[in-house]
This record gives C-alpha cells, sequence and structure tokens, in this order.
C-alpha cells in the first residue's frame, strides 16, 4: 500500500502508479510484511505486537492465579465479561475480558490469528484507526454478547472480527480496486469460516462476541477510511481518538486493579 495516497501497490512498485510518489526498498519489504520462521508464524508491527504482548501477559497472571482459585474464579477475577458484573456497574469488564484467554488452545489460536490479521490492519489503516477500531469493536463484541446472556466469556476474538471487518470495509472503501476486493472476498471466507468453528459441538465459543464486533470494526472502519498524509486535520483527530482509546484501556484496568483491591481486604 502506497504511505502517501494509500492505494494498493505491488511490492515490486518503485513509485506508485497512481501518486507518483517513490516508494523504496524499505518500504517496499514493509509492506510485503516477511513471515518469521518461514511462514510459519507471520510478522508483525508495532501495535500489534503490543496487543500481542499484553493479551500473553494476562494468560500468564491467569494461569498463575487458576493454581489457586481455580480457571473460572481466575477468569472472573481478572475481568471477564459476566452480565452480573458489567450490569451492575463493572462497565469495564467489555474491555478486560478482551485481554483474557480460557486455556492455551484458546490463546494460541487467537495470538496467531492477531499476528496475521494484526499486520495487515495496521498496515491498512495504521496504528492510529486500527487501536481505536480494536477497542471498539472488543466493546462492541462483550457487549452484546451479554444483552444476549451469555455468563461468562473472555477472549481477544471479538476485537479480532473487529479486524476481520475492517478489512471486508476495504472492499467498499476502495471499490473500483481489483485487490481490494480480492481481500474483501478473503476476509468474507475468514469470517463465515470463524463463525462455522462457533457451531461445532464441544466448542464453547460466542458467536455473538464475534458478530458484534465484526459489526462494529465494519462500521468503524468504513467511517474511518484509510489514512491520507495530506489531510492533516482529519489525521490529527484519528490521533486524539487513538489516545483516548489507549486512556480509555488504561481506566480499564486501573479499576480493575481497584477492584482487585477492594476484595482483596475484604
Amino acid at each position: 500500500m502506497c504511505p502517501h495516497c494509500r492505494a494498493f501497490i505491488t511490492t515490486s512498485d518503485k513509485v506508485c502508479p497512481y501518486c507518483d510518489t517513490p516508494v523504496g526498498p524499505t518500504a517496499a519489504e514493509r509492506m510485503g510484511g516477511a513471515d518469521l520462521f518461514g511462514g510459519l508464524i507471520p510478522s508483525a508491527q508495532f501495535l500489534t505486537i503490543l496487543l500481542l504482548t499484553m493479551n500473553i501477559g494476562m494468560y500468564l497472571v491467569t494461569m498463575l492465579a487458576s493454581a489457586k482459585v481455580g480457571e473460572s474464579n481466575a477468569l472472573i477475577r481478572y475481568g471477564a465479561a459476566l452480565p452480573e458484573g458489567v450490569f451492575g456497574g463493572q462497565w469495564w469488564r467489555i474491555i478486560t475480558a478482551g485481554f483474557l484467554h480460557g486455556g492455551l488452545m484458546h490463546i494460541g489460536f487467537n495470538m496467531w490469528a492477531l499476528m496475521d490479521v494484526g499486520r495487515h490492519a495496521e498496515e491498512t489503516y495504521g496504528a492510529k484507526r486500527m487501536a481505536v477500531i480494536y477497542l471498539l469493536s472488543t466493546m462492541g463484541g462483550f457487549a452484546l454478547s451479554m444483552v444476549r446472556g451469555t455468563q461468562l466469556t473472555v477472549g481477544a476474538s471479538a476485537g479480532l472480527f473487529g479486524l476481520i471487518g475492517a478489512m471486508i470495509a476495504i472492499g467498499v472503501i476502495h471499490r473500483t480496486s481489483q485487490q481490494a476486493a480480492a481481500i474483501k472476498a478473503f476476509y468474507i471466507r475468514w469470517a463465515i469460516y470463524g463463525l462455522l468453528w462457533g457451531l461445532l459441538p464441544g466448542f464453547h465459543v460466542d458467536n455473538a462476541a464475534h458478530l458484534g464486533g465484526i459489526a462494529t470494526g465494519f462500521v468503524v472502519a468504513w467511517a474511518a477510511g484509510t489514512p491520507r498524509e495530506f489531510d492533516v486535520t482529519r489525521e490529527r483527530i484519528w490521533s486524539i481518538l487513538a489516545g483516548l482509546s489507549a486512556a480509555v484501556t488504561a481506566y480499564a484496568f486501573v479499576r480493575l486493579f481497584l477492584w482487585l483491591q477492594s476484595i482483596a481486604s475484604v
């Protein structure tokens, strides 16, 4: 993608065919997104790595706590979304739940998907827009799950489906681009496979959170559009929104910490 006009180009292009901006080798390599270990583990960018680190960190915390109080109690203690908590004033759970996972397979699959989808979304929309899309999709996904009455739910997949929705929106934002249409078709298939996986017996998958996430991600991404270097005012607005997203996420974890302190003193 051209760093100036955000048009879809190939990694072999040295000059953008749409706006004539030179595209250096470093940018081309970055856009190509060389994979790690021969493609087994996709490469990623800053925000994607940050989200990955936060998820793994919270998984380790809950894993240690599970040895003492059990997995379900540990997840509830560290911010899982459950109706009595969310509707009882602990709204922050629809954020913190997005950084928790119930088991090694759960976090393993979600983190692999985050490395893959995250790098594409971050390259396409930039870190600022991706931060807003991810947070609102996480909140939208778990909010729908709570309204539906899911008793306890965790996982990064609400935000992940939001990023999938954002990549689907590319086909709407860039209607005339064949590459954008191919990206849209690819992620529509991914979304369908993910939702069908949730219907398999024996898997406790929260498809309400997935649907809420993908719908929110699509709408926010469609409204956001892709970055344009020459629209300074618009980019400043997204810088502010990204800062607010980071602040809201941090505040949610502060509220979680204060709640943990309050129950520890009882």
